[in-house]
Formats: C-alpha cells, structure tokens, sequence
C-alpha cells in the first residue's frame, strides 16, 4: 500500500500540510435576507459544462442499460417469468428509490435550513481552499464526497453549503427511514436523496438496479454523489470500521474504463454539541431507536431553543482513483469480458477497496476540528465524581498543549483568557456538565456500589454522553497509548515485548479503532515517535522506558483508554465464567450488560462505558477476529461457541488475572 498512496508513517500525513482557514457561512446569513439567499440565481459548477440531466431521463437510461437488461434476462430464465414483468419490478425499484431533484423544493430547503441554523449553531465554519479543491474537481471527472456520519445533520449541511457557494447538489444515499415521514421524505427525494434499502442481500434485481443507477450518474457526471463509509451515524463519535459494498460500486465505472478518472473527496464534519447525543445514549444502553416520522420532527423543535455551539466542515483533497490504483491495479482483467457481464472483484481488488475506504477514515479523523469541550469531558472523566474549577482550567491547557504536540487540530479562541473558554464550554454542554461550588461534576452521575437499575442506568447515560465527546479525540492519541499500554502489560521495558503486545493490543481494538491494514510496525514507530517528542518515554534502540518526567503523561494516555481495556476486560471474564454453550449476538449482548450491571451495582467495577451495546458488539466481533470465538451459521440464525482455553489466554494478556474475582480498576 506504501507504494500505491506513498508512505503513510504519521497520522499527521492525513492531514493537510497547513492549517487552513475557515469561513463562517452563517456570519452572512445573520445580516441578510433568507428570502433573498433562497431565491438568488443559482447556476452551479458542472462537470465539463454538461447539460443538466432530468431525473427521468436518468431513469430511463438506467432501465434501458445492457448491465440491468442483462440481469433481467437472466433472472427471466432463473425464475421462469417473463422479462417484462421482471422490467416492470425493476422500474417500481426505481421510483421507490430514484432522487427526483426540484428547484422550488431546493429553494424552500435553502430557506429554512438558514432559519434553523441560525437558531441552533454560533457558527458554521468551511475550509474554503477545500471549497476551491472541490470547485475544480467538478469540472474535471466525476465526485464521490465522502462525508463522515456523526448526525441525520451532516447530509442537511453538506447540501446547505454546496447550495451557498454555487455547487451542484449531490444525489445523496439516504435510508429508508426517510422516505416514509410524510412530507419531508419527498421534499428530501426532491433536494437530492436518492433511498436505498438497509439491506437486500440476495435479491439480485434491487442490487442490479441500485448499482446501475449510482453508476449512471457517476459515468455520465450530472452530480457529485454523497454517502457515507461508515454505513450509519456513530452513536459514541468513534470513527465505525469503514462499509464497502456502495465505495466498491462507485469505483467500478473507472475500473471497467467508462470514465477517465474519479475524485474521492473525504469530508471532516466536527460538530462541538452534537443534537442527538441523548438519544445516542439511550440506544447504547437499549433503549429502541424511536422511528423517523414528521410528527417527531416536529416534537424536536424545543432544540431550537438549545445552544449547540459551532461546527467545522473540512472538505479534504480530491482523491484520484487514477493516481491511486497506479502501480497496485491492473485493470485489463475487466477488458477479458463484457462491460455489462457482473464480475466478482479479485482478492487484490477487495484489499485495494478495503485499504481506500480506511484512507478515507484516516482522512476525515485527521482533519476533524477539536473543540475545548472534548479536552474537558476527557479531563472529566477520569476525575470522577468531581474535579476542582481551577484544576480543570489547568488540566485542560496541558491536554490543548498535548493534543497540539500529537497533531491534534484545536478550535481554541487565542483571543479569550482560557478560564472563559473553558466556562463558555461547560455553558454549551450544560446538560452533562454543571458547576457547584467551584466543583465540575458530571451531571445525574453516582458513583458505584449499592445502587438500584434506575440510578445505573442514569449514570451510565450520561457517562456515555460525555464520553463520546472523548471519543472525537481517541484517535490523536490512540498509538501513544498503546505503546503506553503495552509498557504496562508487558511488564517489560524490552523494546521487542512491548511490541510484541503492543501488537496483540491492536489486534483486539481493531474493530473500536481505525488502523491502516497490516501497518502494525509503521502505528508502533509512530506511537514511539510522538512520546518521545512529548518527553513521556526514553527510546533506545533495545528498550522503551516511561522518562519520570513523562510519568504524568503516561498515566494521562492509560486511564484515557482504561474504560476500553476494562470493557473487554469484562467481555472475557463474563465469557469465560458465564458462557458454556453456544449463543446469539443478541443472547450475549443482553448477558453481558446484565452481568456489568450486576458487578456496577455491587461496586466491583466503574467501568458504565462497557453497558454500551456497542462496545459489547465489538467486544464479540474482535474475538471472532482473533480466533478465540467460533462463528456456527445455520438456516435460520447464526450462533457463537467460545474457546475456552483462548479466551482465559486473551484475559491474562489484557493483564485480567481470572484466578481473581475482582476486576483491577482505575480511578476514572
């Protein structure tokens, strides 16, 4: 890979060589009329000043494709039925899930979004270099933006800014969900959102369909396309392992030689408040996900009244597929056969499809802007149940000056005297976060130990809360604190033993953290590289030793991802002593929060974090990775067996003695 995108050694390479300058759109909005931005002259960039396509003159090239016609042939013959009833299901497909774009819809979206985030946000700001990088990508080849998923907000925003600066709207890759809330899921169909199905896996003609229609509209270039490599909003702000079924689709046209070039644009969206952070909470810890409707929307306009604090958008720099694939993909095995047969991807092209949507995860994560409110909720939680006014000022200035030293990007007011940011901060997150008495406390928190269900459930919500606030800024210290970790674990200063569980650390939050594939030597010299210059360890060419006057420091990067290592932790003991048979996801998610909840209540662990059921998810899906679970599928469901020799092996080298009932735990 180190050949094909050059070497990517630091995090900081991700990111753009300089810090470049954001514009708040809002500022404008506030002095002018929305009436007037609504309905001022729209004539957006477009792709090699080609005529605008209507939306039913895509759908009738999209039917009338030999790669759509092709499968309707074959599913005719598979089936029995004839290809005109085939041809009528595949155009029901496409009404139910085409954009139908409306300038009068576009202009009434531009308007209210105005009112909304005037009410809701201090500012929107945009990079407009990337405004620029954006602007010329257009004209030249075909776009996918990429946006990270935080919020149902981002794919509002993205259209919102695309509108303000004259851009074609993209066709947006939005749920099902949507199309059902009366009113709004047609108004959104006619901004740009084009619906597509959570899942329709095995139904070969929906996956012909929506893949025709995304290529049809990247291969003829009528407008950027947006989804998301995430698959879904991340619930704890953590960066999700990265989906590749519609990245692999919208590659395909340059593969198979329909277009020149395709540009890949990764898009930061930072948000210092994010709307639905309760919710988020709420359905970590199982509570139902309330279902999209324009009813709810409605009821959710008391958020109007609430200070959500800023946003950043980044928009990164275009992404050649041309230079990308030079040298590590031979694309004339798509020659050997015709452009509308199907082609199963290569193993070399499924890694190269893997390895993009991770550099586009490690895009968005570099360039993500930090708000002082992370550094507080960090400081926060490792303080609990309260920590001292003044020690926090101070505490959160060391962490800016840390954050910054790692390559953190930080949108801290240099105007302001930093007891005034950090009030104005602990102001916007005043929900989660209170002053008493000169004390930060962590709001409806209680400490562990002879509770009933209803205050751990609190408590854990807002943990959870704050703690994805920590969560934007997890990835800036991930590899220092694993090779800190690992130091600890190791029991060793040997630099070859820390390695050795640096890697095995690794190994096991793969699925909470974003690491480049097979980069397992580059993360290690990169962790050892940033502690050093930070003073934190010694590094000789044989050894790895905290420096004493680093000592703070290393404590700092451990309890940060002690909820982590304490939460599979758990996972272990609750599969080791608990689990003797095979079960369901769904048995041992439940199972295991039961058994934390238990172990919260009487006192024997702090860790509120690993009641999240995505955590517990990963815990499951890192250990069927690893080996030490066993996938059995059947008809009807898939169940789990776990290896019970691995697994007591995989505690003791997490440093989970089991020969002990009680869980090591950390001051939070």
């Amino acid at each position: 890979m180190a050949g094909a995108m050059g070497t990517m050694y630091l995090q900081n390479d991700f990111r753009s060589k300089k810090r470049e300058v954001f514009e708040d759109i809002l500022e404008e909005r506030r002095q002018s009329s929305d009436l007037c931005y609504a309905m001022k002259c729209y004539t957006p960039v477009i792709y090699k000043n080609l005529t605008p396509c209507k939306p039913s003159a895509i759908k009738s090239i999209v039917l009338g494709s030999s790669q759509l016609q092709y499968v309707i042939k074959q599913i005719s013959l598979e089936s029995g039925e004839s290809s005109e009833i085939i041809q009528e299901q595949a155009a029901e497909i496409l009404d139910e899930m085409a954009h139908n774009l409306h300038m009068g819809a576009v202009r009434l979206f531009a308007m209210s979004l105005s009112k909304i985030f005037k009410r809701l946000f201090q500012k929107v700001c945009v990079n407009e270099e990337g405004i620029h990088r954006l602007t010329q990508a257009i004209q030249e080849h075909p776009v996918v933006l990429l946006p990270s998923h935080r919020s149902y907000i981002d794919f509002l925003m993205m259209s919102y800014i695309l509108y303000t600066y004259d851009l074609a709207l993209p066709v947006i890759a939005a749920g099902m969900d949507f199309m059902g809330m009366k009113i709004v899921g047609e108004l959104l169909r006619m901004s740009g959102a084009f619906f597509m199905r959570r899942t329709f896996r095995g139904n070969k003609l929906y996956w012909a369909v929506f893949a025709e229609y995304v290529k049809t509209i990247l291969r003829n270039g009528y407008a950027p396309v947006e989804f998301f490599v995430e698959g879904q909003r991340s619930r704890t702000c953590k960066t999700l392992n990265p989906k590749l079924g519609l990245l692999n689709v919208a590659m395909e046209p340059f593969f198979k030689g329909e277009v020149f070039d395709t540009y890949l644009v990764p898009v930061s969206i930072s948000y210092e408040r994010i709307l639905e952070e309760s919710l988020y909470a709420y359905e970590l810890l199982g509570v139902p996900k309330p279902k999209e409707s324009t009813s709810g929307l409605i009821k959710a306009r008391k958020l109007l009244n609430d200070n959500f604090g800023s946003i950043h958008v980044y928009f990164g720099q275009p992404m050649s597929l041309r230079s990308l694939t030079s040298g590590r993909i031979n694309r004339s095995q798509y020659n050997l056969i015709p452009r509308h047969l199907s082609q199963r991807p290569s193993e070399a092209m499924l890694t190269f499809v893997r390895d993009i949507a991770h550099h586009i995860e490690l895009h968005q994560i570099a360039n993500m802007v930090l708000s002082p409110g992370v550094l507080i909720a960090t400081i926060l939680l490792q303080n609990l149940p309260v920590v001292n006014y003044n020690v926090l000022v101070e505490k959160t200035l060391w962490l800016k000056d840390l954050t910054e030293s790692f390559g953190g990007c930080l949108d801290w007011p240099d105007n302001l005297p930093s007891n005034r940011v950090v009030r104005s901060s602990l102001e916007v997150h005043s929900n989660i976060m209170d002053i008493v008495d000169g004390q930060v406390i962590l709001v409806d928190y209680e400490k562990p130990g002879n509770l009933d269900k209803e205050p751990v459930f609190k408590s854990a919500a807002s943990v959870l809360m704050c703690a994805s606030y920590r969560n934007q800024m997890v990835n800036v210290c991930i590899r220092p604190a694993l090779v800190v970790l690992a130091c600890k674990l190791s029991n060793s200063s040997l630099k070859e033993e820390v390695y050795k569980s640096f890697k095995f650390l690794r190994s096991v939050f793969t699925k909470e953290f974003i690491f480049f594939p097979d980069f397992e030597e580059k993360d290690f010299e990169e962790g050892c590289f940033l502690l050093t210059k930070c003073d934190i360890i010694n590094l000789t060419p044989l050894e790895i030793i905290i420096a004493e006057k680093g000592a703070n420091g290393a404590l700092f990067l451990s309890r940060m991802f002690q909820p982590f290592l304490e939460g599979y932790q758990l996972a272990c003991l609750y599969l080791a002593k608990e689990v003797f048979e095979t079960f369901t996801e769904k048995q041992y998610v439940s199972g295991l929060r039961s058994f934390i909840s238990q172990r919260i209540v009487g006192g024997v662990t702090k860790c509120y974090e690993a009641l999240s059921s995505d955590m517990q998810k990963n815990t499951l899906s890192s250990f069927v990775q690893v080996g030490i679970v066993r996938v059995i599928k059947s008809a009807t469901e898939t169940n789990f067996l776990v290896d019970q020799r691995s697994i007591r092996e995989t505690a003791e080298n997490l440093g989970l003695h089991m020969i002990k009932e009680k869980l090591p735990t950390a001051r939070l």
